[in-house]
């Protein structure tokens, strides 16, 4: 079969698209960039890449006629509290046009447990998309899953950051909110067995872990699995605002997307049982295997995707792109450096691993209170870290880094910042000739950014002849 999957480069479309690799499908990855590919897509003959912004009408025709089915992965829970719903709405309609005037047989969506009562704007935006999905042209399949527990998925990473951070929590009480966790294993089982199954046309399905469990449950599970001690006291009057900021500053979650969950923990969501498991032999695992099976990833630095690396939660959505891989060369502050090096291979290796808890090699300190002046104005800070200490490719987050392009066979890598910054910057990083090359580019806005230049500059010239320093000695 021919497989349309959007939200290709986020958390679960780089899980399923290796799967329906393997299962003997032809893959068309819709992405708004083809830059954030990964490289192995390009010389895998079984995947196609397109570019197509669903909030762009014109790059709809390059969604190819002759699929058979397509998933829907598209979600804006990390974007503007007050513009993620239209957002989601435009897009599922621009999807639901463009995909009836294919072949398309199929179309299955990845959805959130609701109930009828009472819903969160980010449970009630994904109930409308469903909704405005059903055609009489294809056969929707909807999902609608709990939270998702697997390495790099940010319910997983959030719990992770709170137990491992914090001995004493003095947690909201939406901690007391019981849910129905499910490893992401069992998604992806129930997303590909649907595949052309035509009893599921039509239909929509609760999926979820065999246990009900409060989130202060999932907390205390988590840490007993890692042999932590953990006391939590749940604070009965703290607001929706303080929650949200409560996890904005303990987690490495960006504030709009801890405004999302908070809005959503606050509400009971109890999965409701079907013959999905039956009919497609998916029995769903505990709470207690999913967080084994997530640190077996961890231990082997294989973790496929994160929730860091989704270009919706950057503030660059709309800049990361093609002409950005072109730094520009007027009208700029620079600094650029170059130091000898007596092996080429390994200062590139050596550059690949820079940033998360590899560290920038030189001036620690000072990168961790940029960091932290970062997230006292709103920012990321350096908390993403990177999704594997060893590799990087291109659309993986950095810190507060995104990583534009990475290029083993001439030995560049490209960086654009992330922080709050009154303007734009990259890092570019280049072996060639004998030599290591290090270039930082701002593009100042107005009056501010300038002065923010000047007022840097003294600690750039440290950090950067450190940097550079230590690079070279590789």
């Amino acid at each position: 079969m021919k497989i349309l999957v959007t939200g290709a480069t986020g958390y679960i479309g780089k899980r399923i698209i290796p799967l329906l690799i393997e299962q003997g499908h032809t893959v068309i990855c819709a992405v708004r960039g083809k830059l954030r590919t990964e490289k192995r897509y390009s010389e895998e003959n079984k995947i196609q890449v397109v570019e197509v912004d669903f909030l762009n009408k014109e790059t709809l025709e390059n969604i190819p006629k002759d699929i058979d089915a397509a998933y829907y992965l598209i979600h804006s829970m990390s974007n503007s509290v007050s513009h993620f719903q239209q957002m989601e709405k435009d897009c599922a309609v621009n999807f639901k046009n463009a995909i009836e005037k294919t072949n398309c047989k199929q179309v299955i969506y990845l959805s959130g447990i609701t109930n009828d009562t009472k819903l969160s704007k980010h449970l009630l935006s994904r109930k409308n998309v469903e909704n405005t999905l059903v055609s009489t042209k294809y056969g929707l399949t909807v999902f609608k899953a709990g939270i998702i527990v697997g390495s790099g998925s940010s319910s997983f990473e959030i719990i992770r950051d709170l137990v491992e951070k914090l001995p004493i929590m003095v947690a909201p009480k939406w901690l007391n909110t019981k849910t129905q966790p499910i490893a992401i294993r069992d998604v992806l089982a129930f997303l590909t067995r649907s595949l052309g199954d035509q009893r599921l046309y039509n239909n929509s399905y609760d999926i979820f872990g065999p246990e009900i469990l409060t989130y202060k449950e999932l907390l205390l599970r988590f840490a007993k699995s890692r042999n932590l001690k953990r006391t939590i006291i749940t604070f009965p009057i703290m607001t929706p605002q303080l929650s949200s900021y409560w996890l904005y500053f303990v987690t490495s979650t960006s504030y709009k997307l801890a405004r999302t969950l908070v809005n959503s923990m606050g509400v009971e969501i109890i999965g409701k049982a079907s013959d999905i498991n039956v009919l497609l032999g998916v029995h769903p695992m505990s709470y207690e295997k999913a967080l084994k099976f997530a640190f077996v990833k961890i231990k082997q630095n294989s973790i496929i995707s994160s929730w860091k690396d989704s270009f919706a939660s950057s503030r660059s959505r709309k800049r990361v792109s093609a002409k950005y891989i072109n730094v520009p060369k007027y009208g700029c502050f620079k600094d650029v450096k170059e130091r000898k090096v007596l092996d080429e291979e390994r200062t590139f290796v050596k550059i690949c691993a820079i940033g998360g808890n590899n560290g920038w090699y030189y001036g620690t300190a000072l990168w961790k209170i940029r960091g932290f002046i970062d997230k006292l104005f709103g920012g990321i800070g350096l908390r993403r870290g990177r999704t594997n200490k060893d590799t990087i490719k291109t659309g993986d987050a950095l810190d507060f880094w995104r990583v534009l392009l990475i290029d083993e066979e001439n030995k560049r890598l490209l960086l654009f910042a992330e922080m709050k910054l009154p303007g734009e910057a990259w890092l570019e990083f280049r072996v060639a000739k004998g030599k290591v090359y290090q270039r930082a580019v701002f593009r100042p806005k107005g009056l501010a950014g300038r002065l923010y230049w000047y007022s840097v500059l003294p600690f750039h010239g440290f950090i950067f002849n450190g940097m550079i320093r230590k690079l070279a000695s590789a």
